[in-house]
């Protein structure tokens, strides 16, 4: 089946890394990603710009060019860019601003009530959030209201799932990504968020799987199948993801 993968990093030594609470990842290219999905049907994705990266947009350039029009970017950036640079930015293939509150590396959360309502009413980005779902209750107020929000990793933690499944009912997106980071079970998790909202959900490989306490497996992909009918599953895997980043099948 196809798959538009909504979460993966390139790590390319060709750029400079900043080191995240003593972490520096090990390289992972271009052409180390399109080797390790060379067996499934990939027809687009979304390369997530990571801690280590901070705000650098040469690698993120980079890597659209080199991977081409069927994959955008989500990138971290200062909330005071300039509006030509969000121009520039979006006319290269970005179509998300992301807020690392995991591990840091991108702007503070106390500017996403203004930079994402900016970028959202300038070039239509939507934002991403890394975040233990645990620790939503504070931003929720802030969250619900905003114009389009996902959540990575389905949220990370079991005890914050009650909480991630009440953002489902108000518009939040969820990534189906990083099955090897939560502490839970994901095909419980993915069946009640499906239930709440069918367009909710979006797979991601979530490769290379840095600092993941195991790391991506294709055996993910069979669990979302085990878990939804044959057309729900297509919704997740690509379906979804296709309309959230604007892109056609």
């Amino acid at each position: 089946m196809k798959i538009f993968d909504s979460h993966f990093h390139i790590i390319d030594q060709k750029f400079p890394l900043i080191p995240n609470q003593g972490f520096e990842p090990d390289y992972f290219n271009c052409q180390d990603y399109l080797h390790s999905v060379n067996s499934l049907e990939i027809i687009g994705g979304a390369i997530i710009s990571g801690s280590f990266q901070g705000f650098d947009q040469l690698y993120l350039e980079n890597a659209l060019q080199t991977l081409g029009d069927l994959f955008v970017g989500v990138t971290q950036l200062p909330y005071n860019t300039p509006d030509d640079e969000l121009f520039r930015l979006n006319n290269l293939g970005v179509r998300a601003l992301r807020f690392n509150v995991n591990r840091g590396g991108s702007e503070d959360i106390s500017h996403i009530d203004y930079f994402s309502r900016r970028v959202y009413e300038l070039v239509n980005w939507h934002t991403e959030l890394y975040i233990h779902s645990n620790a939503l209750a504070e931003i929720s107020p802030i969250i619900t209201k905003l114009p389009a929000v996902s959540i990575d990793h389905l949220g990370l933690s079991k005890s914050g799932f009650p909480m991630l499944l009440s953002l489902v009912e108000k518009g939040i997106r969820v990534k189906a990504t990083g099955f090897g980071r939560i502490d839970f079970d994901p095909s419980e998790a993915i069946r009640k968020i499906h239930s709440v909202n069918p367009d909710a959900l979006m797979f991601g490989t979530d490769l290379p799987s840095t600092r993941a306490k195991r790391p991506f497996q294709f055996s993910d992909i069979d669990l979302i199948f085990n878990t939804l009918s044959e057309e729900q599953a297509s919704k997740v895997l690509f379906k979804n993801a296709l309309n959230w980043y604007r892109k056609s099948s």
